[in-house]
């Protein structure tokens, strides 16, 4: 949103860059919807949509980990049952 940020990182640039843009585009989108443009409002929305983006996609990631988990299992027992 115009600002300019200094950052240190053992991250690659080009991803630090990416990330940069993410939280722009996301700050740009929830102020061009909200009345307020106060950019603490701003920020503490975003920062409440990307974790609970990131908690549902946590979420979602362990339920697929899980269920590879059981299908390894069974491809495990099913194996040892052909020995």
């Amino acid at each position: 949103m115009g600002q300019k940020v200094t950052l240190r990182s053992d991250d690659e640039e080009e991803y630090i860059r990416r990330v940069a843009e993410y939280v722009d585009g996301k700050m740009r989108e929830v102020s061009e919807s909200m009345a307020s443009k106060n950019k603490y409002s701003v920020a503490m929305l975003v920062a409440l949509n990307i974790a609970d983006e990131y908690h549902r996609l946590k979420e979602d990631c362990d339920a697929a980990s899980t269920r590879m988990d059981r299908l390894l299992e069974r491809l495990t027992t099913a194996l040892s049952e052909d020995s």
